[in-house]
Order: C-alpha cells, then structure tokens, then sequence
C-alpha cells in the first residue's frame, strides 16, 4: 500500500524522465524558443533606442549641470567658459520670495539679478554713501569687484546702477556649491530694505547651504580616493583571493567545514536556551509577571517579564530540537549535498573561466543602467526654459506701464529700461508640445525598458552558466568529454536560440517587480493615514508580492537550467523543472539551506576579512609598517573602508553566484541522472564516485571504461 501511495503521489507531480539514449548532455540540435517574446523583446528595445534618441534630440541636461545667469548663459560654458559660479545680487531675495523647497525645485533661480563670476567673494563689503556719486570702473572694476551684469559701462555713476540694479549693493563673504555662491552662515546681513529679522535671514541661509554645500565635501572625498585608491585595489584583490580560497576550500575539506557550521548553529542555539533559562530563573522570583504588567507598546517592558523569557527558551528549545531530529533522519542527504558541493567545487576549477563570468553580466548591467540614467536625465530637461519680466517695485516712477508676467528674451533685456531694477527672470520649464506633455509616459516607458533589460541580462547569465555546467556533468569522460570551450559555446548557443525564453521569464519577474514598486509608493503616500486596517491590507500585499518575486525568481533560475540542457520553451522548461523538484523535495529543502549556510559564511568570511584589514591599515592601527605600506593621510578613513567592504561584498557576491548557480545545475542534472539512468552496462549513472557510495549505488561500467557509447 506504501509503495502504491508513493507511485500515486509520484504521479501527481509527472512521471519519471525516460530513458534516452541519444542524450548526451546539452541539446546541440535545437530550434528558436519562444519567437513571439522574442519579436516583443526586440521591438520594446527599438521603441527604448527610440525614446533615447527623442531625449537626446529635445533634452538639455546642461540646465541640470549648469546655472545660469540674468541673461540665460550657462556659467562655466561657451563666453562664461572662465567663470563656473553663479552670484546672487540679493541672496535674500531667495529666502524673502518663498520656500527653500520652491527655490530649490525650480532650478535655484531667485528674483535677483545674476551674473557668472570667476570666483566668489572673499571679504563682507558694503557701498558708502560716498561712493554713490563714483563711477562703476572707480568703485568696482579697479577694486577686482567684477561682479556687475556684462555691458555696464565704466563711467556709469553707481548710484545709476544701483538703481537699475546693474550691480550689486553688498557683498557676502561666499563659498561656492553647486556652482553657486552661497554666503557663510556666521555673516551678519547688512541693513537692508524690507528685512526686519535678521534670525530669520540666517536660518533660512544656514538651511540653504547645509542643503546644498556638498561640494566642500565632494573635494575631500575627491581627495581621499586619489591618495588611497591603489589601496582599495589592494583589498579588492585580497577578497578575490579569498573567494578563491574559499571555493578551493570546499573541494577539499566540505564535510568538516558543514559539520562546524552545523554545531555552531546548534551551539548558538544552546547557549540561547541557556541564557533564556538564567533569566527566567532570575525573574521568576523578582519579575513582574504578564497578567501584572498587561499590555503596553514600550517592548523594552517585557525585558522584565518571566513569561518573555519562558515563550523565548520554548521556541529555541524547539528550534534545536527539530535541527537535531533533521541531522539525524535526513543525515543521508545533508551528505549528498555535501559530495554536490565537492563536485561543483570540482567543476568550477575545470571551467575557471566560468568564475570571471561575472563581469561580463556586471559590464552590461552598467551599461543598462547608464543608458537608463542619461535618458532620464534627458527626458527630464526636454522642455524649453521660459523667463518673464518682473521688477522689485513694480510702484516705481516708469514701471506703470511695463507688462510684469509676460514672457520675454533674456539675451535681448534692455540695460537703460526705465523702470528700476526691471528684469527677465527664469519662471519654469515649458510643459507645451508632444514630447514635453509625453515626457511621464516616456519616463515610465524608461522604468519598464530599465527593469526588463536587467532582468534578461541576469537570465542570460545564469543560462550561459548553466549550459556550461550541464555540460560539466553529462560528459561520462571527466574532462575528456568536456567540450574545449563550454563557456563560450553555451553563451551562443542561448543568444542564438533562447533570447525570447529569457525576455518571456525576465518579463513575468518585471511586471511582479513593478508591481511592488507601485505598492511601495501608494505605501509612501498614505504613511500619515492612521488607519491600522489599511495598514495592515497594505503590509499583506507587500508581503504577498515579496513572496511572489522570490517564487519566480526560484521557478525562472530552474527553468534556464532546463532551457540550457534540453532547448526547450519556457513555459514546459518551467513545468519540467517544478516537477523534477517536486518530486525530490526533502532533496530541494536539504541542499537549499546547506548551500545558503555555506554562502553566507563564505560571503561573512570574505567581507569581514576584507573590512577588518581595511578597518586597521587605512586607521593607522597596525604598527610596524615600512614606509612603503604606510596608510596615507585621509580627511575621512571610512570612506575607502566602506569601499573596500562594498566591493569586497560585489567580488563575493559574483563568486559565490557562480557557484550557486553550479550547485544547482548539478544538482538538477543528479535528480535526472537518477531518474534516466540504473547503473547498468547500457545506462550506466554519470554522477561521481562519491555520489555513487553514498547512494549505495555502483556502474557496471565505471567512469573509466573505454566502451562507453558514443
């Protein structure tokens, strides 16, 4: 009867893989997959190169990059090529207007004449009431103040210029960010018209530059690569050295180092039980009870509840208890998993090509990002900028007359204009036209094209891997029956046929991703709403989203392994594969998290070394050194830290996906060898001696036999 229930529960997740003996490893002959996806994929990255050319035709990213003056110049560029920062005349016209959030949003323009400077000023300076009746040249230009509009003349009284706000009254002690002059924040403001609080000029000013004054900053970090760099390629290639060594590690010694990491979780746990006792023992004479303290939100609270520590030392005791019963009944598999990870560890040292993979899929997912990057910033400056006239006082003798609002041409503004202090200022962006009132779809076009590609390019690399894996373990003749470029065969191999299998998987993984981003901004949106049952809806559909990309994420990573042994669809490499697994799923669940515990250690061994070097050489903690291997002069020695340990994190990140991914098509390609084959003369197993013992299986016709059929 037991046998029965298992052919029948067999049966519910298909039958067998049958016996074929023609197969010898990945499909050679094999036709395009999936050509509808394809065609799909194709145009989507036509109408992509499209939307970037339309951006690069109508966007102008020189209006994010660059300021610009009065007269709509850019600073830094063309005539201005000498003078990058831009000065406000009246830097508390910004604060006086409106909103730091407004000045910001609409470009830093403020209603105060501008003009492109060489450098900002250094020194407070102030016009007297005895310089009213000099001349510009006298006042300004033979004092290296070259701060008036382009085009005063030198014999202009400054009296006249000031009125007609064609230079400036005052000057601020200034440092520049982003490529503007912004004031000190320990300056004290003149005596100016219309200001009547000074604190409240200072605190706008302090909010503007701590805002903004980044570039101080940015130099110092500039700084610390150029003396520390050689440095960080130094670490980066200590933590290649160690994922190397890790991986070469496995190969030797797997077992002992799954053992240790077995009794250490196990000792965690015990030392946890442990301590959960110590304290319920102490509380349970001193401690507050649950029925004393009720309920309350302070979870610091129950800290002092014997019942905490009692609920704690149950869960751990029953964490340990299920380890140990798992070590003792699935001891066969965990040993399994183990010979998997010996025979990965042995294919990737005979692909070690396989292992550089990486930055292939590293340089085109730059490459993606890049593209995405420059389109949106393009797409994001196609509307055309738009000035009006506007003035101080619009009461002004001369100024009854002028149209304050109405669009006008800074290159063409008059100097001698009758109303005082008249000029073209910067309002906006233009929104007219089709492509400026297109500009959201395109952007969302972007999003998708950005999420689509970067998802196909992580297809194409684990198909490729898988390919050449495949090819790893289905060659009976170790490496003799290896082809001589496997690497290189299974990449065109998958471009040329599977390119609309991998669009087909990386666009249902797309819109699930999409989907949660949307989630995440109506999440954002509604975080002031007090309403727990909204809450608590939102937080079930994010949780149920998360575990739907991780589920597809699993069932794509399967079936690029089918689609690289066999060539087929997606959708029956997709099936095919769930069914393989279900069938074997105490196998699945057992080398899962054998594989996923070694990773992380080897991941934790890589980073923490790498962080732990870098941490006591750039600090200057490791004495001793000869004058070569000083550490240099940093203004901040965690940068170059938190480098190293970023990059440390991406080397591992790549090697260790490696050999995941290997792990996984051996381990698929074992489920089929088992279900193909029995052992005998004609079908004998292709898996290794080790494998072979610890199944209690044997070849009739063992690896080295020479009359294996070809």
């Amino acid at each position: 009867m037991g046998g029965k229930q298992r052919d029948e529960d067999d049966e519910a997740y298909g039958k067998p893989v049958k016996y074929d003996p023609s197969f010898r490893g990945p499909i050679k002959n094999r036709s395009c997959t999936d050509v509808i996806c394809c065609v799909l994929f194709l145009l989507f990255i036509l109408g992509y190169i499209v939307v970037g050319i339309v951006a690069w035709l109508y966007g102008d990213p020189r209006q994010v990059l660059y300021p610009r003056n009065s007269t709509g110049a850019y600073c830094g560029m063309g005539e201005n090529k000498d003078k990058p920062y831009l000065l406000y005349f009246n830097i508390f016209s910004c604060i006086l207007s409106s909103n730091i959030i407004s000045v910001a949003e609409n470009g830093l323009q403020c209603p105060t004449p501008q003009v492109c400077v060489s450098s900002c000023p250094e020194d407070p300076w102030t016009v007297g009431k005895n310089e009213f009746s000099q001349t510009v040249g006298e006042v300004f230009y033979t004092k290296n103040r070259n701060f008036c509009l382009p085009g005063v003349p030198w014999n202009m009284t400054v009296i006249t210029s000031l009125q007609r706000e064609l230079c400036p009254s005052f000057l601020l002690p200034s440092a520049p960010a982003l490529g503007r002059c912004f004031p000190w924040t320990n300056v004290t403001p003149p005596a100016l018209p219309g200001i009547t609080n000074d604190t409240t000029i200072q605190q706008g000013i302090s909010g503007l530059i701590d805002s903004l004054n980044a570039r101080d900053i940015s130099v110092k970090i500039f700084e610390d690569f150029a003396q520390s760099w050689y440095w960080i390629l130094v670490a980066l290639g200590v933590a290649l050295v160690l994922s190397l060594l890790f991986i070469l590690l496995l190969r030797l010694v797997a077992g002992p180092l799954v053992l240790v990491l077995i009794l250490g979780v196990l000792g965690v746990l015990a030392y946890g039980i442990y301590y959960c006792w110590e304290e319920y023992r102490v509380l349970q004479d001193k401690g507050a009870s649950i029925s004393q303290l009720g309920f309350t939100t302070n979870l610091s609270a129950y800290q002092s509840v014997q019942e905490t520590w009692l609920a704690a030392l149950i869960v751990l005791a029953v964490l340990e208890a299920i380890l140990l019963l798992v070590l003792i009944f699935l001891r066969q598999r965990i040993r399994i998993a183990i010979a998997l990870l010996k025979e990965a560890s042995k294919a990737v040292g005979q692909m070690m090509s396989t292992m550089f993979y990486p930055l292939v899929t590293f340089v085109l997912l730059l490459i993606c990002i890049a593209y995405w990057a420059m389109t949106a910033l393009y797409l994001a400056t196609s509307g055309q900028p738009q000035y009006v006239l506007w003035a101080s006082n619009i009461s002004s003798p001369g100024c009854e007359k002028v149209p304050i609002n109405t669009s006008c041409n800074p290159t063409a503004q008059l100097v001698n204009s009758s109303c005082p202090g008249l000029m073209c200022v910067f309002q906006g962006y233009s929104s007219k036209g089709l492509i400026q009132r297109s500009v959201f779809n395109l952007q969302i076009y972007g999003v998708l094209g950005l999420f689509w590609t970067l998802n196909w390019v992580l297809a194409l690399g684990q198909c490729v891997l898988a390919g050449a894996f495949a090819s790893f373990y289905w060659a009976f003749h170790k490496p003799q029956d290896i082809p001589t470029f496997p690497l290189i065969s299974a990449f065109i191999r998958t471009l040329r046929y599977h390119t609309g299998s991998l669009a087909f998987g990386a666009l249902i993984l797309t819109l699930v991703q999409i989907a949660r981003v949307i989630l995440e901004y109506i999440d954002h949106k509604l975080r002031g709403v007090q309403n727990p049952v909204a809450r608590c809806i939102m937080c079930c559909f994010k949780c149920c989203l998360w575990c739907l990309e991780k589920f597809i994420k699993f069932l794509n990573r399967n079936a690029y392994i089918m689609i690289a042994i066999y060539g087929k669809n997606f959708c029956v490499s997709a099936k095919n594969a769930f069914m393989l697994l279900m069938r074997n799923i105490v196998r699945v669940v057992v080398l899962d998290k054998v594989t996923d515990l070694l990773l992380f250690f080897g991941k934790l061994l890589v980073v923490g070394g790498v962080g732990v070097l870098s941490f006591f050489f750039f600090s200057g903690r490791i004495p001793g050194l000869g004058k070569d291997f000083k550490s240099p002069h940093l203004n901040y020695y965690w940068l170059p830290i938190m480098t190293s340990i970023l990059g440390a994190y991406v080397i591992a990140s790549g090697f260790f996906s490696v050999f995941g991914m290997c792990v996984d098509t051996l381990f698929l390609c074992f489920l089929e060898d088992l279900e193909r084959n029995n052992g005998s003369l004609d079908r004998p197993y292709y898996m290794s001696k080790s494998l072979l013992k610890i199944l209690g299986k044997k070849n009739e016709a063992p690896p080295d036999n020479k009359k294996r059929k070809k």
